[in-house]
C-alpha cells in the first residue's frame, strides 16, 4: 500500500467525533413549539433547517423554512396568522439521517451527500450535536492540500 493509499484509508476509517458541533452550539426547537417560534429561530440563526428535539433531548426530526412556509400557504396568500396555532411536530420532517458518535468518516461522507447536516446521537439516542457537510468538505480539502 502506498503512502497516499494509507493516508486515504486512515481518513476514511477515522471517527467523526472531532468534527461534531456540540449540541450547546446548535440551534434547535422542540416538538410543541409553535411555528412562529421555529421561524424566528431559523431566521435569527441563518440556517434553513434545524433539529427538532423532544423533552428528553432526543432527535425527533427537523424543521425547515420550506416546511413552515408550505404549512401556511393559502390559495391566494400566505396565512401568516396561522403560524402561532400550528406546532412544529405537525409539519416537521420525521425521516432524517442520524449517525452515532463512533461512525466512520466514510459513512458520514456518503450520508452528507444529500443533507446539509446530520444529527449525531450517543448510544442512548440522546442528541450530541450535528455534523455539517461543510466540516466534512473542509477535512477533505485539508487532506488533498496536504497530499499535493
Amino acid at each position: 500500500m502506498t503512502i497516499d493509499r494509507l493516508k486515504q484509508s486512515q481518513l476514511m476509517s477515522k471517527e467523526i467525533s472531532d468534527l461534531i458541533i456540540s449540541h450547546e452550539k446548535v440551534a434547535h426547537v422542540q416538538l410543541q413549539n409553535p411555528l412562529d417560534h421555529a421561524l424566528l429561530i431559523l431566521i435569527k440563526s441563518g440556517y434553513t433547517a434545524i433539529p427538532v428535539l423532544d423533552n428528553d433531548f432526543r432527535v425527533r426530526g427537523q424543521i425547515s423554512k420550506n416546511e413552515i412556509l408550505d404549512s401556511i400557504l393559502g390559495l391566494e396568500r400566505l396565512e401568516i396568522e396561522r403560524l402561532h396555532d400550528i406546532t412544529v411536530e405537525t409539519v416537521m420532517k420525521k425521516k432524517i439521517p442520524r449517525l452515532k458518535t463512533d461512525t466512520t468518516f466514510s459513512k458520514a461522507l456518503t450520508t452528507s451527500i444529500n443533507h446539509p447536516f446530520i444529527c449525531i446521537e450517543d448510544e442512548e439516542a440522546s442528541f450530541v450535536g450535528i455534523l455539517t457537510r461543510s466540516s466534512i468538505l473542509a477535512l477533505v480539502n485539508r487532506y488533498f492540500q496536504q497530499s499535493t
